[in-house]
């Protein structure tokens, strides 16, 4: 019994040792660009959805149904998620394809059938995905609206969408709410077209103005020039 004991005792060192020296070296890559193994996506999948349904389940979830709601959420997921989560008609963002793990696309998933757990991810977030957890500026029944909309979201066209978010009161869940926060002016999913050419984000000068729309433009800065040649820089 004493030689088991030690033996297991023997073994489990070895492994922590072998497991630190792994982490140590370097060995596991962290890059977003290098997904999991299978084994690793498995059982993060698994750690995650149970982690989430224990704490949910006693969520009690208020009438969906509210037009006002469903209303109100329209105009917060248009500022707050379309960058990551998309909308209807909209083409793929940058952080879309490539944030990892990816973000669902909840203009075809919505609330996956569970209003809860759908709450209980918006306000507490998920760490090591990117998932901010809202409920540290949102309010419970503006974090319901955003729910009940993805309710609907799945169902609705492009056109219905526009409609919806133009009903709306935009960026607006109590708080307080920044133009800096609100990225629909970056991605906009109410525009005409979205199949049109896009300008490089990195090299064109307008695909980088139309990225920062919104933001204050520095002061013009004028040059005044003396009698005796000296320049003067008014601000």
């Amino acid at each position: 019994m004493k030689r088991t004991i030690k033996t297991l005792t023997l073994a489990s060192l070895a492994g922590t040792l072998a497991a630190a020296g792994v982490i140590y070296a370097g060995l596991i890559n962290v890059g977003a660009d290098d997904p999991h193994l299978d084994s690793v996506h498995a059982l993060l999948s698994t750690v995650r959805e149970r982690s989430i349904a224990v704490r949910a389940a006693d969520i009690v979830v208020p009438d969906l149904n509210d037009a006002e709601l469903v209303r109100r959420g329209a105009g917060n997921y248009q500022s707050m998620c379309i960058g990551c989560h998309l909308a209807p008609g909209m083409a793929d963002t940058e952080l879309s394809q490539n944030l990892y793990p990816a973000p669902p696309n909840l203009a075809q998933r919505g609330a996956n059938g569970s209003p809860a757990t759908t709450f209980w991810i918006i306000k507490h977030g998920i760490k090591a995905t990117g998932m901010p957890a809202w409920g540290k500026s949102m309010g419970d029944e503006h974090i319901w609206g955003m729910v009940a909309f993805l309710q609907q979201l799945p169902s609705l066209d492009a056109a219905q969408y526009r409609a919806l978010v133009a009903a709306s009161d935009g960026h607006s869940h109590g708080g307080g709410e920044t133009d800096m926060h609100d990225h629909s002016r970056q991605h906009d999913a109410a525009a005409d077209d979205h199949h049109a050419p896009a300008a490089s984000h990195h090299g064109g000068a307008q695909g980088h103005d139309q990225e920062i729309a919104g933001t204050p433009a520095a002061p013009e800065k004028k040059v005044h020039v003396h009698a005796d040649g000296k320049e003067h820089l008014h601000r």
